[in-house]
């Protein structure tokens, strides 16, 4: 996986399709499968979350048939500087994170025969209520250290680390500690479907309210964790304007005085609603506090291999070919 880094340790690039994620705690096999198993190192109850449930419930962003949303490839983004190889095979991300619960379901679907796609690792990750990314906490929110910032536009270059321009802050910046809360890897079930528990992001100067993520296929799941295969999806999962200020009334948000970027401002989401990775949010109306489900069918092409770049290669093609 391009991108990524191997944590703790000594940090290095990985070959992309020779990509390996231990499984978190001992006696956690691979084999913990179904997306609605309680995931490694979860450290909250599931009923904290949202619209949390269990069995084969039908994925909130699914509703009807698959092939009434998947004709279309979910847009791809880069992968940001923040991506870290995966060490935590989990569905609860959380650890010791304060925020608005979030429970993020997601459908894995070929984009071409709207097939579900069975048993792709999934990563995601984000940065947490203040903007800060585990991993990078001593560059402070955003790696710029936005979250201490004065409300108002901000002035002058953008610090050094932040997100600018069209390229989402495409240029990998190494680790500087071993955090690694608000990330996760977890397969998908035989309709191609993962559930993950969160907490809501929050902000950081420059850009809007996002959730990083890639699909890989092709791939080995082993008592090891997950090898091989080809990242097939590389993107960015983001948020209404109607739900971001509403989290803003709730504490810790609330104390964040960094200058919100919205939706339409941010100079990564591509503007194309759910094709773009907007997501379905579901939460009771003046009580966002109490939880959010997010819900989203992702089109990819199983054949392509993104680079985190923002563009594609097909088996076969060249490197500047793009998808």
């Amino acid at each position: 996986m391009t991108g990524h880094q191997t944590a703790p340790g000594p940090k290095h690039k990985l070959d992309p399709t020779r990509r390996k994620v231990i499984v978190a705690g001992a006696g956690a096999g691979a084999g913990a499968g179904a997306a609605v198993a309680v995931g490694v190192g979860g450290t909250l109850a599931a009923g904290a979350f949202a619209g949390e449930e269990t069995g084969s419930a039908p994925d909130a962003g699914a509703s009807g048939s698959a092939a009434a949303t998947c004709y279309r490839l979910t847009s791809e983004t880069t992968e940001g500087p923040y991506c870290i190889d995966a060490d935590k095979i989990r569905q609860d991300i959380t650890e010791d994170q304060e925020g608005i619960p979030l429970t993020l379901r997601l459908t894995v679907v070929d984009a071409e025969t709207c097939k579900p796609l069975r048993n792709a690792a999934v990563d995601i990750w984000h940065c947490n209520a203040l903007g800060v990314y585990s991993g990078y906490e001593s560059m402070g929110s955003g790696g710029g250290g936005g979250g201490t910032l004065p409300s108002g536009a901000p002035s002058g270059a953008p610090p050094s680390g932040a997100p600018t321009g069209g390229t989402g802050g495409g240029v990998h910046e190494e680790p500087t500690d071993d955090e690694r809360c608000l990330r996760g890897t977890w397969r998908t079930g035989r309709n191609g479907r993962v559930v993950f528990r969160t907490v809501f992001p929050g902000w950081y100067q420059g850009r809007c309210v996002h959730i990083h993520t890639k699909v890989h296929v092709g791939g080995t799941w082993t008592e090891a964790g997950y090898e091989g295969g080809n990242t097939c999806r590389t993107g960015q999962l983001f948020f209404d304007e109607a739900s971001v200020p509403a989290s803003a009334e709730v504490e810790p948000y609330s104390t964040d005085t960094t200058a919100r970027t919205t939706l339409d401002e941010d100079t990564v989401y591509p503007g194309n609603g759910t094709e773009g990775g907007l997501l379905k949010l579901t939460y009771r109306k003046n009580a966002i506090a109490r939880g959010v489900v997010g819900s989203l069918t992702l089109g990819v092409d199983p054949e392509a291999t993104h680079d985190g770049t923002g563009g594609a290669v097909r088996p076969g093609a060249s490197a500047s070919t793009s998808a």
